[in-house]
């Protein structure tokens, strides 16, 4: 019987996590983008642990996002401004809903699980826009005031405590997610990935592990709108749009599925080219990124990581 992967880090991880690292003295001017693509890689992640390791393909992700702010900033708004526990309360609440909606999706198939969750991310929608007097509707919710994390660390305009409490918390759900993926647990959602039908011949429940990783991805979800409300002290409808659902999963597939760090890659070259793209040309910005996504499916299979791994095994065997 084979081992497990072990959870020790390579040389290429740890280069990765020096960067956000290095970028918070490089770069002191853009750290409001990079609490955003921080938070955005966090919420790639709880996406690719359910589409790359369950193969559950949703359009509707951002309703667990969008439930995750709310929550925050509810408590914030009513005096409950400590930021962990609004993480904590964001995340329970996100994944109840996860759980409770999960029913629905592992029933269905491909199809059937993307209409499903678009269906729930619309009326969650909707819901906000009715429920105006408690979410402000389209005007948003203000009044969100936070406390100082661990009563020491104040959310500046500087960005910088935004920065650092966004990559501590991604750095932590990170790891919890990468060791889950590589546990038994992890194992059994790649033979699910792989033959779904072919896992119950092992004894394996396959409806029992959907509904909990698509819980799990839900919390997550749940924890990075939180993370969004907290650093911005301001929750818009727009984080039950349809847009960041279809959003997210261009940096899902940009970066590539399946991988863990293919989220964060393509939040990151998302939202810098964006950004960079929207301030040279503010009209046809959209039709540069849509190219390079074309480009990076078709010549790229996997993604960027995909392109990544296959180019560091030509250099490994040209090098033996």
């Amino acid at each position: 019987m084979s081992a497990l992967p072990t959870l020790k880090w390579n040389k290429f991880e740890i280069a990765f996590w020096l960067i956000p690292i290095a970028a918070f003295f490089l770069f002191p001017r853009y750290l409001t983008l990079g609490s955003q693509i921080l938070i955005a890689g966090l919420f790639a992640l709880s996406l690719d642990l359910i589409l790359g390791y369950a193969r559950i393909i949703s359009l509707g992700h951002a309703a667990f996002f969008g439930l995750g702010a709310y929550t925050a900033g509810l408590l914030a708004k009513h005096g409950f401004g400590e930021p962990l526990s609004g993480l904590f309360a964001a995340a329970a609440v996100a994944a109840l809903a996860g759980w409770i909606t999960s029913f629905l999706i592992v029933r269905g198939q491909d199809l059937t699980r993307l209409m499903v969750t678009l269906g729930i991310g619309l009326m969650l929608f909707e819901t906000a826009n009715q429920a105006s007097s408690i979410t402000g509707g389209v005007d948003g919710l203000s009044g969100v005031e936070m406390k100082k994390i661990f009563g020491v660390f104040g959310f500046g305009l500087d960005g910088k405590a935004a920065y650092l409490y966004s990559l501590a918390v991604l750095f932590v759900v990170f790891n919890a997610t990468r060791a889950l993926v590589r546990s038994p647990f992890g194992l059994s959602l790649r033979g699910i990935r792989e033959g779904e039908r072919r896992m119950p011949a092992i004894g394996a429940s396959v409806r029992r592990k959907l509904v909990a990783v698509y819980t799990i991805g839900a919390g997550i979800a749940g924890i990075a709108g939180a993370l969004l409300a907290q650093t911005t002290q301001f929750v818009g409808i727009d984080v039950f749009g349809f847009q960041r659902s279809a959003e997210l999963m261009i940096m899902l597939v940009l970066g590539g599925t399946g991988y863990l760090y293919g989220g964060l890659l393509g939040a990151a070259v998302f939202m810098i080219l964006q950004d960079y793209l929207a301030n040279l040309n503010p009209v046809y910005w959209q039709f540069w990124l849509g190219l390079l996504l074309v480009l990076i499916v078709l010549f790229a299979r996997g993604g960027l990581m995909g392109g990544l791994a296959v180019l560091h095994d030509r250099v490994w065997r040209t090098s033996r």
